[in-house]
């Protein structure tokens, strides 16, 4: 079977690149320096889903986004803390949030998720964003 992104993550994200395991998606909200790693793999909803070589690599890809995005959030405003999830509530496919937290942001200290309404980037900011993860992730 083939990778299909998620029609939900494909309209809510921007791609930045595909890593060895997962594709590297830009969230779509501009009051969080936000990515989401899906590993490309058919029908995977669940970490246990994947062959554990797999589970260890995208436990690696996970701590490359996480070191990275929080350095670049870092110059760009500043990031107290890497937030790490796995829901899946609302989109079945397997992915991770990588999400760089402020204690200056909206949300801070809850949780980014049902906090508030998206602030999407306009679409040139977006791609600008994008390019600029892809170049340090």
């Amino acid at each position: 079977m083939n990778f299909i992104l998620h029609s939900r993550l494909a309209a809510e994200t921007a791609f930045v690149a595909d890593w060895d395991l997962s594709r590297v998606l830009l969230m779509n909200d501009k009051r969080f320096p936000w990515i989401v790693l899906v590993p490309r793999r058919a029908d995977a909803s669940e970490i246990f889903d994947l062959e554990a070589s797999a589970r260890i690599l995208l436990i690696s890809e996970i701590a490359r986004a996480s070191e990275r995005l929080k350095a670049w959030a870092e110059v760009r405003g500043g990031c107290n803390k890497i937030n790490v999830g796995s829901l899946g509530n609302m989109v079945p496919q397997l992915h991770v949030h990588v999400v760089a937290r402020s204690k200056a942001d909206s949300a801070w200290p809850g949780p980014v998720w049902g906090a508030g309404q998206p602030v999407p980037y306009d679409a040139a900011e977006l791609s600008q964003v994008a390019a600029e993860l892809r170049g340090v992730l």
